[in-house]
C-alpha cells in the first residue's frame, strides 16, 4: 500500500523525444542520452532500457555507482562516466566496462595502474578539458602534462593500456544565443583539439553540447552531443540579450512525467481563517479547502507555497499556506463538485489543460532540472505505454 500520490512516466515519449532529437541533429551526430541523478528523477533503469531500446548507442552518467546500476539493468551499450572516478573505483569502473573521463594526470596514471593490474588493455578514456565553466576539466595549461601521461599509459600505441577516444568540454550559457563567453569557449576548444593533434592524438568522439546547444548551437555538435533535459520533454528558452540573435523554433518535444496525488480531505473554512503552519495564509473570504498528501518530502518545493498551481477537475487551483512536509492545502471553492479522492495533477495534463515542470519552476523561481530531480523516491514511479 502506497499514500495517494504516484508519477508516471511514458516511455513512448521518452523514445519520441529521443527520436526528435535524432533527426535534429542528423544521421552523423551520436547522441549520449544523460539519465544522471536516476535519469532526472524518471527512474534510470527503465528510462535506459527505453533509451538503448529507441537507438541510444550512449549513456551519460555522474559517477560509477550511476553506471554499476544502469551495467545491472541489462544495458549494454557504451556508459560514460561524465564526471569522472573518485579513488577507489576504478577496479569497478573497468570491470563493469564503463568509460572513464579523466581531467588530471593523476587520473590516468591510478586508471593505467589499475588496468594492468586487472589484466586489461586499451581502456578509452574521454578528456574533459575546462575550455570556461571553471568547475571540472584539465585547465588548458595543465594539458601538456595530462598528454604526457596518456602517452605513458601507451595511448598512442595500438597495444596500449589506455588511449584517447574522446575530449570534450562543458558549456556555461550554451541558451545565451549571443553570450560572448560561450563564443570564447569555443574558440579554446577548437585550439585544444588542434593541440591535441599536434601531440598525436586524434580522439574519434568530440563532444560539447548539452541540451540548450544541442536545440541552438549546431556550430557546438561535432561527432556526439549530451542531451539531457530534451530527452525528458523540456527545453529552455533562449536569451538574445541584444536582440539580434535569431531564436530557433522549439523542438517537438513531449514532457515524459505526470506527478499526481488524490485529495484526502475537504472542509469549509469562514472568511480570514488562518491556515497551516504559521497561519502564513488567511482566507479572504469563506473558502473550501483541498488537502493533498504531497509536500516537501516528496520533493514539492515549499517555495511554491501560496505561489503555485494545480489542476483539479481540469480547473486550476491555488496553492494556499506553506507547503509542509507531507501535505499541501489547495483552495478549491471555485470548483464545483470538489470530492474526497478527486485526482490532483501538479505536473502533467488534465482535460485540456496543464502543467509543466517549467511553469512549476517558475513559480519556485528554480528551474525545470531542479523540479524533475527533487522528486523524493517516496513517490511511486509508475511506467505507462
Amino acid at each position: 500500500m502506497t499514500r495517494p500520490i504516484w508519477a508516471e512516466v511514458s516511455l513512448s515519449r521518452l523514445q519520441h523525444n529521443f527520436r526528435t532529437v535524432k533527426q535534429h541533429v542528423g544521421p552523423d551526430t551520436e547522441i549520449c542520452a544523460v539519465v544522471k541523478c536516476d535519469a532526472y528523477g524518471h527512474g534510470v533503469e527503465e528510462c535506459s532500457q527505453a533509451l538503448e531500446a529507441a537507438g541510444a548507442k550512449w549513456l551519460g552518467v555522474t559517477s560509477v555507482e550511476e553506471g554499476v546500476k544502469v551495467r545491472n539493468a541489462g544495458i549494454k551499450g557504451r556508459v560514460l562516466v561524465m564526471t569522472g572516478y573518485w579513488h577507489g573505483e576504478e577496479e569497478a569502473l573497468i570491470t563493469n566496462d564503463l568509460t572513464a573521463t579523466v581531467w588530471t594526470a593523476d587520473h590516468v596514471r591510478v586508471l593505467c595502474a589499475a588496468a594492468r593490474k586487472l589484466g586489461y588493455s586499451r581502456e578509452a578514456v574521454h578528456l574533459k578539458v575546462d575550455t570556461g565553466m571553471t568547475r571540472l576539466g584539465s585547465p588548458i595549461e595543465d594539458l601538456p602534462e595530462v598528454f604526457a601521461a596518456l602517452e605513458s599509459a601507451g595511448a598512442l600505441d595500438p597495444t596500449g593500456t589506455l588511449f584517447l577516444e574522446g575530449i570534450f568540454s562543458h558549456l556555461a550559457s550554451a541558451e545565451v544565443l549571443d553570450a560572448t563567453d560561450a563564443l570564447e569557449q569555443i574558440e579554446r576548444f577548437e585550439h585544444v583539439l588542434q593541440t591535441a593533434g599536434q601531440r598525436g592524438f586524434h580522439p574519434y568522439y568530440v563532444h560539447m553540447a548539452n541540451s540548450a546547444a544541442v536545440a541552438g548551437r549546431p556550430n557546438t555538435w561535432k561527432s556526439i552531443v549530451r542531451p539531457g533535459l530534451l530527452l525528458y520533454g523540456y527545453q529552455l528558452p533562449f536569451i538574445a540579450r541584444n536582440g539580434k540573435s535569431q531564436v530557433p523554433p522549439p523542438l517537438p518535444l513531449k514532457p515524459v512525467l505526470s506527478w499526481k496525488a488524490r485529495i484526502i480531505s475537504l472542509r469549509n473554512v469562514g472568511g480570514n481563517q488562518p491556515l497551516g503552519y504559521n497561519g502564513a495564509y488567511v482566507t479572504p473570504a469563506p473558502a473550501k479547502i483541498a488537502a493533498v498528501p504531497v509536500g516537501y518530502g516528496d520533493g514539492l518545493s515549499r517555495h511554491l507555497s501560496s505561489r503555485g498551481q494545480v489542476l483539479v477537475r481540469g480547473e486550476y487551483a491555488p496553492m494556499v499556506g506553506n507547503v509542509a512536509m507531507d501535505l499541501t492545502l489547495l483552495d478549491v471553492t471555485h470548483i464545483p463538485n470538489v470530492q474526497i479522492g478527486d485526482e490532483v495533477v501538479l505536473i502533467g495534463e488534465q482535460e485540456g489543460k496543464r502543467v509543466t515542470a517549467l511553469e512549476q519552476a517558475r513559480w519556485a523561481q528554480t528551474i525545470p532540472y531542479e523540479i524533475l530531480c527533487g522528486l523524493s523516491p517516496r513517490v511511486p514511479r509508475v511506467y505507462v505505454d
